[in-house]
């Protein structure tokens, strides 16, 4: 159509007296479309074998590609404005009429000598900085701004900057909301050309880009860009508040929002705001009961696509994420940064009220309850109620009698894994918590917690009642005994009642004779282990209790005690 509009221009600049003039430029015309022609069947034979190759650059480029040609066209051809210009200065002097042929003779020339380097594939314009060719100088001159940063072109909107009048253009459709171009087949609108040809690969199925690494196939070359750095760990966007970095720009946008407190996804419901429309819509489905995304080999739904991807490695077994300081394989990336505080001692979440801190959101969350004197989660059975989900669906199974976990050592069953978890350190002697200022180890978490407490004297529990404090809740509940009376654990062989539980469990021991502590010495063996400790003794020689009138040491607290009466009678005859 250009090519058109030039020759017609030169017909009206050159007289019937410069009809030779016109002829050579015809002639010059006509070859150049012969020359466009042989180049383009030369140049559709030699691009058989590289469609692949072209289909990569069509995914992220095309659209680029075309928008950068329309503005080269419009640089390089001669508007309207231009012709009248010509026809006013048909009838000015010679002088002037030779300088418009120079400007329309060096037009035409730059865009056929354009137009061959683009059909022979020739790129003479090289970048200095990354050494990448191009095939003319205006596209190399759009590549340098990747490289400095200018950003000439402004949205006359909002202000927004881009180093491609295309890409303004583009973006001026999110402020008119047009989207030119439409899928045949859904209907679904884009306003670009290339989202359009990406969108046409979900309905082919077509995936051309291929990982080198996995071989995992994408659609699009931008999310195998993306891709590629789970496998080379480059997470180029980094949080300028906290240092974290990330794979994607969208992953730190919203990360952003951490910090800021910028909630502006709220839902119609119920009014709860969320940093990410993805957030929202997994709420939305709290309120509609959807669940879109099913197992195909147990059949459980859930809300969102990343729980059921989850959800299938507990079936396939595949843990992909290792903690790096004891091996252990996580099905999720939010389990093994859970875990890792275990190791690192982090704990991030805090109480507000009595300053405990939690490594985990939900447990700061279960532990406010406490507080608010709140249970949430009630047993249909007995009515008996909880402050979290796990505790009541432990409870439940008392009703049902159900322990299916059984220690392999002295076959004692319990109801989950956790409870055998903790049991068999009992047999095993691992401890894997342990003080920093003295050097005593626990075996769980909880314990090591109330004994730091012993260090720095918090006692954040306290009784309603007289007003005591304890440093653990366990300790509270037991004193809440000596005001109420109460023994709530009763022997079912003698009717023998208890203040705690563990005392109903050793007492159990004396109608089964299970010893399950013995002496590693003499193997003499024990219902429980306080009894253990003291008969240890014997065989160390160890007298941790000391008078304090005459310094003597005894083994037994008993005998130590007696000794202490003795100073006092004998002070108080004196």
């Amino acid at each position: 159509m250009d090519r058109e509009r030039r020759r017609k221009l030169l017909e009206i600049t050159w007289k019937p007296d410069r009809q030779p003039h016109r002829t050579d430029i015809r002639q010059e015309e006509e070859k150049l479309c012969s020359q466009e022609r042989s180049c383009s069947l030369d140049q559709e034979a030699r691009e058989l074998p590289q469609i692949k190759q072209e289909d990569e650059e069509l995914c992220t480029n095309q659209e680029a590609e075309t928008e950068q040609m329309k503005e080269e066209e419009e640089e390089l051809s001669i508007n309207r404005g231009e012709e009248q210009l010509v026809l006013e200065s048909h009838h000015n002097a010679d002088s002037s009429l030779k300088s418009v042929q120079r400007s329309v003779y060096a037009k035409v020339f730059k865009t056929v000598s354009q137009t061959k380097d683009e059909h022979t594939n020739k790129k003479p314009h090289t970048c200095e900085t990354c050494g990448k060719t191009f095939s003319s100088n205006f596209h190399l001159v759009t590549h340098i701004r990747t490289h400095t940063g200018e950003k000439p072109f402004a949205c006359k909107t909002c202000g927004k900057r881009f180093s491609r009048k295309f890409d303004v253009k583009a973006h001026a459709r999110t402020h008119t909301g047009e989207k030119p171009y439409t899928c045949e087949l859904c209907g679904q609108s884009f306003r670009r050309n290339y989202r359009l040809t990406v969108h046409m690969r979900r309905h082919t199925g077509e995936k051309p880009f291929a990982c080198e690494f996995c071989r995992k196939s994408f659609s699009c070359n931008s999310n195998l860009k993306i891709h590629l750095r789970i496998h080379t760990g480059e997470k180029p966007h980094v949080c300028e508040t906290c240092g974290k970095s990330f794979n994607r720009s969208g992953q730190l946008k919203i990360h952003l929002r951490n910090h800021t407190g910028e909630k502006p996804y709220s839902c119609k419901l119920c009014g709860k705001c969320f940093s990410s429309s993805s957030s929202l819509i997994g709420h939305m489905r709290t309120h509609t009961g959807e669940k879109p995304h099913c197992c195909n080999t147990c059949g459980k739904r859930f809300w969102q696509a990343v729980s059921l991807k989850i959800h299938t490695r507990s079936h396939t077994g595949e843990k992909p994420y290792s903690c790096q300081t004891c091996g252990k394989g996580f099905s999720s990336c939010d389990s093994l940064t859970v875990h890792t505080r275990t190791h690192t001692g982090e704990k991030p979440y805090s109480c507000n009220t009595c300053g405990k801190r939690f490594r985990q959101s939900s447990g700061l969350k279960s532990h406010m309850r406490t507080h608010k004197g709140e249970r949430s989660y009630s047993c249909e059975t007995c009515g008996k109620s909880f402050t979290k989900s796990v505790s009541l669906l432990l409870h439940r199974r008392t009703h049902r009698d159900k322990k299916s976990y059984t220690c392999s050592t002295c076959e004692e069953r319990f109801i989950c894994p956790l409870e055998l978890d903790n049991h068999m350190r009992t047999h095993t002697g691992k401890k894997l918590y342990f003080c920093e200022t003295c050097g005593k180890c626990f075996t769980h978490s909880s314990t090591l917690a109330d004994h730091i407490r012993t260090h720095t004297g918090e006692k954040p529990y306290s009784c309603d009642t007289c007003g005591k404090e304890f440093s653990s809740t366990s300790h509270l509940k037991k004193h809440m005994i000596v005001h109420t009376g109460e023994k709530p654990y009763a022997c079912e062989l003698c009717g023998k009642s208890f203040t705690s539980s563990s005392y109903l469990k050793v007492h159990m021991r004396s109608h089964t004779g299970e010893k399950p502590y013995s002496c590693k010495m003499c193997g003499k063996g024990f219902s429980s282990k306080p009894p253990l400790i003291v008969h240890m003794r014997t065989h160390t020689g160890e007298k941790p209790y000391t008078c304090s009138s005459c310094g003597e040491r005894f083994t037994y607290a008993t005998v130590w005690k007696n000794h202490m009466r003795a100073h006092d009678s004998h002070t108080a005859s004196s």
